[in-house]
């Protein structure tokens, strides 16, 4: 029989504990429990024992989770610190005893003094987290193309005036971070990657359990040979009936800093021989895709969800680390049942700024922290989530005023899962 809940062990690990919670981590996940040597190694050298959390019952380790420090861009490009989330699990045995609620206290509880702005994560299921104040901040969608549908020249390809070269792992290692610094800039909800992240990605660290596959790597340089896009893709090898290829592209990641480079690497993608399917991978909910070819229907929407969650830690300096559009000022009452963020602000902002700062004044706009997290990159409206009941208006006209502030032209992205 196991312990009462809150006779369970819920702390920081040890070093010596990371194989026992690496363990538990792969039975929440219903993945075989065993732990090799060279997963130890690899898992264990991205843990800081200090921000990976478990519980225990007796000496088993029952529960998992981890942060690690993170820069989340907002809206106008700013990077805001963030603690991100991940390798979240509950075992089976243990559910609903409370755990993950403990857990994530204690790691909101420091990431707020440590001074980060937001906490972020991507979530498995949609119910778990907006009861500790997440809200869904960005979304993700994916294409199957239908490559002969496009109606592109695929034996012409057209590259404007830049080119595409293939290269080697050791390439983008040197080449992509600088890439991604110029991308993740100009898109908000995108996230740092370090350098073991670039290592992780291309093969330089992995895993013995034979799930890595080189990817193809083209690279897309403009006319004056600047890399500004990014491509990895790997291939499977189905031939149908009469000998006729019917190849899968599969896009590990793509990432530019023009339309135009995003373009020409799709055309890339869809003027390869033997390819009949291209399946675009984690995009934008807006994403250009569809309509860089000739007949958009021949890129078919097959993933839509939620992806990127952010809690808000500090409401000033997230309202004012980004940029609006408009001027205008909204007194808000944010609810946050776990006291982190919660509190009557009044924000004045515009093209040159904001200010930020706390009030006395009437709420015009009442809403729950988790609310305001999906405003807060611009993808949410306030009039439509006024409409479900999830924020209240205390003056009239109150969501629009919000929608004009908050609201952005182009919807936020996150390309990465963690």
């Amino acid at each position: 029989m196991s312990r009462h809940p809150q006779d369970l062990d819920v702390r920081p690990i040890t070093d010596s504990e990371i194989p026992d919670w690496i363990r538990a981590l792969h039975t929440g996940f219903l993945r075989s429990p065993h732990v090799s040597d060279q997963e130890l190694a690899v898992r264990g050298g991205n843990i800081i024992p200090a921000r990976t959390l478990a519980a225990f019952d007796d000496a088993r380790c029952v529960a998992t989770f981890r942060s690690f420090p993170q820069e989340l861009t907002a809206v106008g490009g700013a990077p805001v610190p963030a603690d991100a989330i991940t390798n979240v699990s509950v075992t089976a045995t243990h559910r609903r005893r409370g755990l993950l609620t403990r857990m994530m206290a204690l790691d909101l509880a420091a990431a707020k003094e440590r001074g980060d702005v937001v906490a972020t994560l991507i979530a498995a299921e949609y119910p778990i987290y907006g009861r500790y104040g997440f809200g869904p901040a960005a979304h993700t969608a994916e294409w199957t193309i239908d490559v002969p549908r496009t109606g592109l020249e695929r034996h012409r390809p057209v590259f404007d005036d830049g080119r595409i070269d293939l290269v080697d792992a050791d390439d983008v290692r040197k080449l992509g971070p600088e890439l991604h610094e110029r991308f993740r800039r100009a898109t908000p909800g995108a996230v740092s990657r370090d350098d073991r992240w670039w290592q992780l990605n291309t093969g330089a660290l992995r895993f013995d359990d034979g799930s890595w596959t080189e990817p193809f790597y083209a690279v897309h340089r403009s006319a004056s040979g600047e890399i500004d896009g990014l491509a990895a893709y790997v291939c499977d090898d189905h031939w149908g009936d009469g000998k006729r290829p019917l190849q899968t592209a599969t896009v590990k990641g793509l990432i530019t800093t023009s339309p135009s480079a995003e373009r020409a690497l799709w055309h890339y993608l869809c003027s390869l021989d033997w390819v009949t399917t291209v399946k675009s991978g984690n995009r934008a909910p807006d994403d250009l895709l569809p309509h860089f070819l000739p007949d958009p229907r021949a890129a078919r929407l097959t993933t839509y969800a939620d992806t990127l969650w952010v809690r808000i830690l500090d409401v000033v300096r997230a309202l004012e680390a980004r940029t609006y559009a408009t001027s205008g000022t909204l007194v808000l009452e944010v609810v946050d049942e776990a006291g982190l963020a919660g509190g009557r602000y009044r924000l004045q902002a515009g093209p040159d700024g904001a200010e930020c700062e706390r009030t006395d004044q009437e709420p015009e706009l009442t809403l729950p922290v988790g609310e305001l997290a999906t405003l807060w990159l611009g993808d949410e409206s306030a009039v439509r989530l006024a409409a479900l009941g999830r924020v209240r208006e205390q003056q009239k006209g109150a969501a629009s005023v919000a929608d004009a502030l908050l609201r952005t032209s182009r919807r936020p992205w996150c390309p990465d899962v963690f």
